[in-house]
């Protein structure tokens, strides 16, 4: 996209320009430009709760939430504020009347074992510790899959994970609820060792400065004229990175689980605690 955008840029209307003059999309950072934002934001979290929070093979260290995840709180602060002081000036000169500010819903999105469930934790517990919005949440869209029951009955077991294998109702309402300011919202919890939702446990979600939203397909759009998901979030995070490295972290997030959680009777996997081959693992 990039590079199509740079020829663009250099040739319109069949004229060649000696400067680009088409506005881009996107704004590219490197590392050092993109820690440099983050002001003067101080580091909140201390090596002991950034090892709690670390997933399955995601060694994290406090440069990187420093470089990463400071700049990434500033600016959604600024998107939070805007968005807030906007809406503000809205009820009270379009309306004249004054409304409790919305709950902000950011939405984060990427591929399996791309790490969205560890950025997910590190950006509510850097969040949580800013004093304009300490009420964080974190909800995991795994919560809104069907049972395994109800796949099994209509031939959905293999499509798990895609996105006609969610009660996408269900979301729905529960984001919407989110938004409008309802009260001990309920979200069913989803066992990864059980490999299913764990019937009368749930998740309560009370009225949060921020929700965290997490999932596979939490950016997906819907057909024209139907509700999404995505009608819901204010921000939004998708994660990225090369395929041979999003497979490599499968395997070896899948030969660790392997010598852990697998060898539990409970596991649902626990048939596959013997696999040797790493080519035998289907992604």
């Amino acid at each position: 996209m990039r590079e199509a955008w740079e020829a663009e840029s250099r040739v319109l209307g069949g004229h060649r320009l000696d400067a680009p003059r088409l506005v881009p999309p996107y704004v590219i950072f490197t590392r050092a430009q993109w820690a440099a934002l983050r002001d003067t934001t101080a580091l909140p979290l201390s090596e002991d709760e950034l090892r709690v929070l670390a997933g399955v093979n995601d060694p994290v260290s406090l440069s990187e939430v420093m470089d990463i995840f400071l700049p990434l709180a500033r600016l959604i602060d600024l998107h939070i504020a805007a968005a807030r002081n906007l809406s503000g000036m809205a009820d009270g000169a379009f309306t004249g009347r004054q409304r409790l500010a919305s709950p902000s819903v950011i939405a984060i999105a990427g591929s399996v074992a791309v790490g969205k469930s560890t950025f997910a934790r590190l950006l509510k517990a850097v969040l949580a510790k800013r004093p304009e919005h300490s009420r964080v949440d974190l909800v995991a869209t795994d919560g809104f899959l069907y049972t395994s029951r109800v796949l099994q009955a209509n031939s959905l077991m293999e499509r798990k994970g895609f996105p006609e294998s969610y009660d996408l109702r269900k979301m729905l309402t529960f984001l919407e609820g989110v938004k409008t300011g309802a009260q001990r919202l309920q979200v069913p919890i989803y066992s990864h060792e059980a490999y299913d939702v764990v019937p009368g446990e749930f998740q309560t979600v009370d009225r949060p400065d921020i929700l965290t939203f997490e999932g596979l397909n939490v950016l997906q759009t819907a057909n024209s004229g139907v509700a999404a998901a995505s009608d819901c979030f204010d921000f939004t995070i998708y994660l990225d990175a090369e395929t041979a490295t999003i497979e490599q972290w499968y395997v070896d997030r899948f030969l660790k689980l392997q010598r852990t959680v697998f060898q539990r009777e409970t596991s649902f996997f626990r048939k596959r605690h013997l696999i040797s081959r790493v080519d035998s693992l289907q992604y």
